[in-house]
C-alpha cells in the first residue's frame, strides 16, 4: 500500500518538477538567486565595513582612559561624568597573574587570532539556527573573543542578535588593525565589569581585596577572572561559595593553559578567599540637576548618546556659575524656605533656574527637593504648569506699550463680563478702584485691568506677543484668559526665564542653553557654540525700559515686597494659579516669582507634583514663595557684575513729575504775587509823581 502511494505521488509530482526545471533553465533562476545572495552579502559587508571605519576606533583608547569632565563658564573644572569607568591603569601596573587568569578563562588564542575565532563564529551560527527552530530571537551566547567583548562593551548593546554579532565582528577587526595586543588587553582589563558598581581591575582589586592591581596574588586574580562571565553571580561579597567554586574552575583552566602546574593549582584551591574593601567611590557629580540638563542637551541638540557622554572622555564646557549653583543648592537644602509638608508627609516641590540675559547661558538650576535621581524629573526644565500672573507682562503690558499706551495710562478697574461666555475676571479679595494707572495695576497684580486692557488692544496682539517671547501657546489660547496665564498647556521655569531675558536685555529675547563647547578625548572640537547668541528683538529698548520701571514696583511696593533681596534692585513679577476641586476658596496650585537684574534672570516655581484636596498650597497672594526667592537672589547676586538699571521705579518717576509740577506752581504763584506787588508800587509811584508835578 505504501509503494502504491509513493508511485501515485511520483506520477502526479513528476510533471510539476519537470515544469519547474524548465522554468529555472529558461529564466536562469539559480543564477539570479546566486546574484541576489552575493549582492545582499556585498551590501551587508559594505555597510559593516563602513560602520567599522566610521566608529573612530582610533579614539577608543583615549576615550576609555579619560573621564568626561564638565567645565564652568570660567573654564574651571566643575565635575565629572562616568558610568562604566574605573581607575585606568597601564598594563605594567597590573599583576601578571591577572592577564594569565583572564586569558586562560576568556580567550586562550588571544595572541594568535585577528579579533575573531572561526570556531566561535561556527558555534554562534549553530546556536542561532537552533534558536530559530525553537522560535527564539536571540543567540545563546558564546563565540566572542576578548577583542569582541571589548568592542561589545565599548560600542554595542548587550542584545543577543545576529546583527549585533556581525557589527561586533567587523569592529573587532578594525580594532585589531589599529591597536597592538598589549593595548587591547589593557583596554579590556580597564573596561571590564566586576560587579557592585565597580569597573576595571584596579578598582576591583581594591573593592574585594584592599590591594592595588599590581599586588594581586594568583588565587585572587582567579577570583576576578571568574567574575567576568557573571559578575552578579560570582562576586565574593554576595556569593562567597559560588565565587570560590568559580575561582577553582579558573585555576584548573590556568593549568590547562600551561600557566600553572597542577600542584600549584591544588594548593591555591585550598586557600580561603579573604575579603578587604578599601575602595572609595568617586563622586564627581557635584551639581546633579545641572549635569542632568547638560546630558539632556547633548543628547537632544547634538545627537550624542548617554553612553557616549558618560564613557567617551569628553570635555564639556558649559555656562555654569559654580558659586551661583552652590548658593541655589544650599537654599533648596534648607527646609526653612519651604512650606510644611502635607499631612501624609508629601513634600512641597519647587524648581529654580538662573539665566544670563545677555547670552542665554544657564548659570544655575535645581529641579526639585529631596533625593536626586540620575536624569530623573527636572521640574525646572520639564514641568508644564500655567504661569498665572507672570504672563501679564508678556501678554498684556508689553503689547499695550508697543500699541501706544504709557506706563501711567489709566486703566478701567471694574468687575466686567466679556463675550458670549460671560468671562468675568476678579481681583484678589474682590476689590476694585474704578480706575488705576498701569504701573499700579501691574505691581499689585490686578486681574480686572489686565483683562480690560487685553480686550482693548485685541487678543490677537497679546497672543502674538506671547509667541514672540518663545512661550509655547496654541490657537486654543487665543482668548482673554491668556491675560491671567490661562493656557491649554503650560510652561516651565526655563521657558519663563528665557522670556524675561528680553526685559533685561534691551528688548532682545535669548534662548537658555547649557553647553558652549564639547571636545573629544583626542582634543578635537565636536560641538562649538561659543559664538555669542545675538538674540531676537521683540520690543523696542524704550518699551523694555518702561516695563522694567513698572516691574521694579512689584518688589518695591507690590506683591513681591517680601521677596526683595536686601541691598539690590530687582524687577519682575509674581504669579499664582487656583487649585480646583479642593473645597477651599484660597487653595493654590502653583506659585511663581520671576525676577531679574541686568545680569541675571531667576525663575522660581513652587507647588505639589500632583494637586488634590490633600496636596495644595494656601492663599492666592503669590507671596508664599517669597522667602525662597529672596534668599536665592541674595546669595546669587553677589556673584554677578552688580550692574544697575538705567531707570527708576515707575511710581517714583510719576511722583517726581508730580513734585516738579507742584514746585513750578509755587514758583509761578510767587512770581505772580511779586509781579502784582511791583505793579502796585509802580502805580503808587506814578500817582505820587503826578501830584508833585501838578503842584
Amino acid at each position: 500500500m505504501n509503494n502504491n502511494s509513493t508511485k501515485s505521488f511520483r506520477k502526479k509530482a513528476g510533471p510539476l518538477f519537470r515544469r519547474f526545471n524548465r522554468f529555472c533553465r529558461k529564466y536562469h533562476l539559480v543564477k539570479w538567486l546566486v546574484v541576489l545572495f552575493l549582492s545582499v552579502g556585498l551590501m551587508t559587508s559594505t555597510y559593516l565595513v563602513f560602520l567599522a571605519k566610521t566608529a573612530h576606533v582610533q579614539n577608543l583608547e583615549s576615550s576609555l582612559a579619560k573621564t568626561t569632565e564638565i567645565f564652568d563658564a570660567s573654564n574651571h573644572k566643575a565635575g565629572e561624568l562616568y558610568a562604566q569607568k574605573g581607575t585606568y591603569v597601564q598594563l605594567n601596573k597590573v599583576s601578571k597573574n591577572i592577564p594569565k587568569a583572564v586569558l586562560s578563562t576568556e580567550d586562550r588564542n588571544f595572541y594568535h587570532e585577528y579579533g575573531f575565532s572561526f570556531k566561535g563564529i561556527a558555534r554562534a551560527v549553530f546556536l542561532l539556527l537552533k534558536n530559530k527552530i525553537l522560535h527564539r530571537d536571540y543567540i545563546s551566547g558564546g563565540g566572542s573573543t576578548l577583542t569582541q567583548q571589548l568592542v561589545k562593551n565599548a560600542y554595542l548593546s548587550q542584545e543577543q542578535t545576529m546583527t549585533r554579532k556581525l557589527k561586533e565582528l567587523f569592529l573587532s577587526i578594525q580594532v585589531e588593525n589599529v591597536y597592538s595586543k598589549k593595548e587591547i588587553l589593557t583596554m579590556y582589563l580597564n573596561n571590564a565589569y566586576f560587579g557592585n558598581g565597580v569597573w576595571g581591575v584596579q578598582d576591583a582589586s581594591q573593592k574585594y581585596f584592599g590591594q592595588n592591581a599590581i599586588d594581586l596574588s594568583v588565587p585572587d586574580a582567579a577570583v576576578l577572572a571568574g567574575m567576568l562571565t557573571s559578575p552578579s553571580a560570582f562576586n565574593p561579597i554576595d556569593h562567597p561559595k559560588a565565587a570560590k567554586w568559580r575561582r577553582n574552575v579558573v585555576l584548573q583552566l590556568m593549568v590547562e593553559n600551561n600557566q600553572l602546574t597542577q600542584s600549584q593549582a591544588d594548593y591555591y584551591k585550598k586557600t580561603p578567599i579573604v575579603l578587604r574593601d578599601t575602595y572609595v567611590r568617586k563622586d564627581g557629580y557635584k551639581y546633579p540637576y545641572y549635569f542632568d540638563a547638560v546630558i539632556d542637551e547633548a543628547i537632544s541638540k547634538y545627537g550624542l548618546t548617554e553612553s557616549e557622554i558618560m564613557n567617551r572622555g569628553y570635555r564639556i564646557y558649559t555656562n555654569l556659575n559654580q558659586s551661583q549653583q552652590q548658593a541655589m543648592q544650599t537654599t533648596f537644602n534648607n527646609n526653612y524656605y519651604f512650606p510644611a509638608n502635607a499631612a501624609d508627609g508629601t513634600k512641597v516641590q519647587a524648581a529654580s533656574i538662573g539665566v544670563s540675559p545677555s547670552t542665554g547661558g544657564v548659570t544655575a538650576v535645581v529641579g526639585g527637593r529631596g533625593q536626586h535621581v540620575f536624569r530623573g524629573y527636572n521640574r525646572a526644565t520639564q514641568i508644564s504648569r500655567q504661569p498665572g500672573s507672570t504672563m501679564k507682562p508678556l501678554a498684556v503690558y508689553t503689547p499695550a506699550l508697543e500699541a501706544g499706551y504709557k506706563f501711567d495710562s489709566e486703566l478701567v478697574d471694574k468687575k466686567k463680563s466679556y463675550g458670549a461666555n460671560h468671562y468675568t475676571p476678579k481681583n484678589y479679595n474682590n476689590v476694585y478702584q474704578g480706575k488705576v494707572p498701569m504701573y499700579e495695576a501691574l505691581a499689585q497684580s490686578m486681574n480686572a485691568p489686565a483683562v480690560w486692557l487685553l480686550n482693548q488692544i485685541g487678543v490677537n496682539r497679546g497672543y502674538q506677543s506671547v509667541k514672540d517671547f518663545n512661550i509655547p501657546v496654541t490657537k486654543k489660547d487665543k482668548n482673554l484668559a491668556l491675560a491671567l496665564g490661562g493656557m491649554d498647556g503650560g510652561v516651565s521655569p526655563q521657558q519663563m526665564a528665557g522670556a524675561y531675558t528680553a526685559f533685561a536685555n534691551g528688548g532682545k529675547v535669548v534662548k537658555p542653553f547649557y553647553i558652549r563647547k564639547i571636545v573629544d578625548s583626542t582634543g578635537k572640537v565636536v560641538v562649538d557654540n561659543t559664538a555669542k547668541q545675538q538674540g531676537r528683538q521683540i520690543m523696542s529698548a524704550s518699551v523694555a525700559k518702561q516695563m522694567t520701571s513698572m516691574m521694579l514696583g512689584v518688589f518695591n511696593n507690590g506683591t513681591g515686597v517680601d521677596a526683595k533681596p536686601y541691598g539690590y534692585q530687582v524687577a519682575g513679577k509674581t504669579g499664582s494659579t487656583e487649585a480646583d476641586d479642593t473645597g477651599s476658596a484660597d487653595a493654590t496650585k502653583d506659585k511663581w516669582i520671576i525676577g531679574y537684574t541686568p545680569d541675571l534672570v531667576v525663575a522660581t516655581w513652587e507647588g505639589f507634583d500632583s494637586t488634590s484636596q490633600a496636596h495644595h498650597l494656601e492663599n492666592l497672594s503669590g507671596t508664599g514663595v517669597g522667602p525662597l526667592f529672596k534668599n536665592e537672589m541674595q546669595t546669587m547676586l553677589p556673584y554677578t557684575k552688580n550692574s544697575t538699571f538705567n531707570t527708576k521705579d515707575a511710581q517714583t518717576i510719576v511722583q517726581g513729575e508730580s513734585n516738579n509740577d507742584n514746585l513750578w506752581d509755587t514758583i509761578q504763584k510767587k512770581t505772580d504775587e511779586y509781579s502784582n506787588k511791583f505793579e502796585q508800587k509802580a502805580k503808587e509811584f506814578v500817582d505820587d509823581a503826578k501830584s508833585w508835578f501838578g503842584h
